[in-house]
């Protein structure tokens, strides 16, 4: 048996009124890719993360520590919404069991009750049209929208009629039907349930490697939100080569962890 998942944040981190961006990862890895640029130029720092025990023993390890698998950086950024003074992002470069996966949203939810968060965001992508995402066995996200549109990048979605105008007002179109997967699925949902404000940003991206364009879309977006200093998309392709190296080692640690493996070939070297 297992106690369950606990959300473990840093007793200094202030969490009122604080804007939580979720990055967990599905198609072209873009989620990892924008939250790794969000932490270094936003100059937020690591506050903990989601645990449980379910969870794979692996560990990413950055500048010479040891990272959980779900993570949680924190910061006070310039936030252009109200009485946002604190941003705290949870992201992983792992695709998260579904038979966990409620039960991590669940506990972020009492959570974030509370800790008097004042909003969610998380950020997500969907294959281009006729594209499967590697390694999803076809469980990626499905969107339709409206074809009067002529080129969409980004689509929105939202939890309740207040993150629809936000959402409208950084001027995305919104999703007209479709079906999300994993981690966002169950953010969305348990925040409509709820009624908690929750917004979303999803990008086309090319689901057959990690895809920094898609991703610089999303920044760009956030931008609007967060401002950020500089854009830079080589940057952002370097991350994402790194985060493919990051991911495959991860996975290949996973699958030994399920096999009982341990010692020096569970680690994650870079």
């Amino acid at each position: 048996m297992t106690s369950g998942p606990k959300v473990r944040i840093r007793g200094d981190v202030e969490t009122e009124n604080a804007l939580v961006i979720s990055c967990f990862p599905t198609v072209g890895m873009v989620s990892p890719i924008v939250a790794a640029y969000l932490i270094e130029h936003l100059e937020l720092d690591y506050i903990g993360g989601i645990f449980d025990s379910r969870l794979p023993a692996v560990a990413i390890v950055n500048d010479g520590w040891a990272l959980p698998p779900v993570r949680a950086y924190g910061g006070s950024p310039v936030c252009s919404i109200e009485g946002c003074d604190q941003v705290i992002l949870l992201t992983s470069e792992l695709m998260i069991n579904d038979l966990i996966g409620n039960e991590l949203v669940w506990a972020l939810f009492d959570w974030s009750k509370e800790a008097k968060i004042g909003r969610g965001l998380t950020v997500d992508a969907f294959p281009k049209a006729g594209m499967k995402a590697v390694g999803m066995d076809g469980n990626e996200p499905t969107i339709e929208y409206d074809d009067d549109v002529e080129k969409v990048d980004l689509l929105g979605l939202a939890s309740n009629d207040a993150m629809r105008e936000a959402v409208q007002a950084l001027g995305l179109t919104m999703v007209k039907r479709g079906v999300l997967r994993g981690m966002n699925a169950a953010i969305h949902g348990e925040a409509h349930r709820r009624g908690i404000d929750v917004m979303g940003i999803m990008a086309e991206a090319d689901p057959r490697y990690p895809d920094a364009r898609a991703a610089a879309e999303i920044i760009r977006c956030i931008d609007q939100l967060l401002p950020i200093t500089s854009l830079d998309i080589e940057e952002l392709i370097e991350e994402a080569e790194a985060i493919e190296e990051q991911v495959s080692a991860m996975m290949n640690a996973a699958k030994q962890d399920e096999q009982g493996s341990s010692g020096a070939n569970a680690m994650l070297y870079g």
